[in-house]
């Protein structure tokens, strides 16, 4: 007969490798199933660090335009009005950016007292000014790629806004309401230094948030753009607030009622 060597009495501890032989498999699949399910977990949460950093830039940006906001008050209650979207020279061109009038409201006093009104803001002394940087004026979830000199938030400039243009109005004048009234928006990519009095203008720009052409109100965060009412609150346009609101929203005597956004 025979032999089955794994009923060996010479060999009797091998009469269970079978056994052990299934015992590892299962072992090992099951392994292979838990690595799965931790691989699966791990996928699933590699979105959520870059998620919570892009929403803490978002409330940083927000609270950029807060600052702003406080600063065109300061300034208001000081003039009794706000600055001009810019000041001209004799001839009419426009010289300095509101962004430059409200640097003592920003604690910039020493940068603004370097700065010299007597001369256009590409002048020979204010020249010399171009490589500062004004933290505040930068959104925190622009590209590093884009100068930190560039600024992020721009006002629309036109009759029927806030800014007229060299005229400067009170918070009187917004009929509409200030928690109504848009004052700053975001731009993204706006190619404008912070210095530069240059801003978007109502009859030029597409009413629509991050418009697929033309500058226009914009941002990189994720399907919105932050605005900064005449109220001091701030507020996310959704990419889908339609062109109507938009344009109620930057008119600030027209009496119609704002829609969703």
């Amino acid at each position: 007969m025979t032999t089955n060597p794994y009923e060996s009495p010479e060999n009797p501890e091998r009469g269970n490798l079978p056994q052990r032989e299934s015992s590892l498999a299962k072992v090992l699949v099951r392994s292979l199933v838990v690595v799965g399910i931790l691989g699966v977990l791990a996928f699933l949460l590699i979105p959520q660090p870059r998620m919570a950093r892009e929403a803490a830039r978002r409330m940083q940006c927000s609270n950029h335009l807060k600052e702003i906001g406080l600063a065109l008050q300061n300034y208001h209650d000081e003039y009794q009005s706000l600055p001009p979207a810019y000041v001209t020279d004799d001839n009419g061109k426009p010289m300095h950016s509101w962004r430059v009038l409200i640097l003592p409201y920003l604690g910039q006093q020493a940068l603004y007292n370097k700065y010299n009104l007597d001369e256009s803001w590409n002048g020979p002394n204010n020249s010399k000014l171009h490589s500062e940087v004004v933290h505040v004026f930068c959104c925190p979830s622009r590209p590093g790629r884009q100068p930190n000199t560039e600024t992020s938030y721009v006002v629309v400039i036109g009759p029927q806004t806030a800014w007229s243009g060299e005229k400067a109005i009170g918070f009187a004048s917004i009929t509409d309401g200030t928690s109504n009234t848009i004052l700053v928006t975001e731009v993204a990519n706006s190619g404008i230094h912070w210095m530069e009095p240059r801003d978007l203008h109502f009859d030029q720009i597409p009413m629509a948030v991050n418009p697929l052409s033309g500058q226009g109100i914009s941002s990189v965060h994720p399907n919105v753009a932050l605005a900064l009412f005449a109220d001091g609150h701030t507020a996310a346009l959704a990419k889908s607030t339609p062109a109507e609101t938009i344009r109620r929203l930057l008119a600030i005597a027209d009496g119609e009622p704002i829609g969703d956004y």
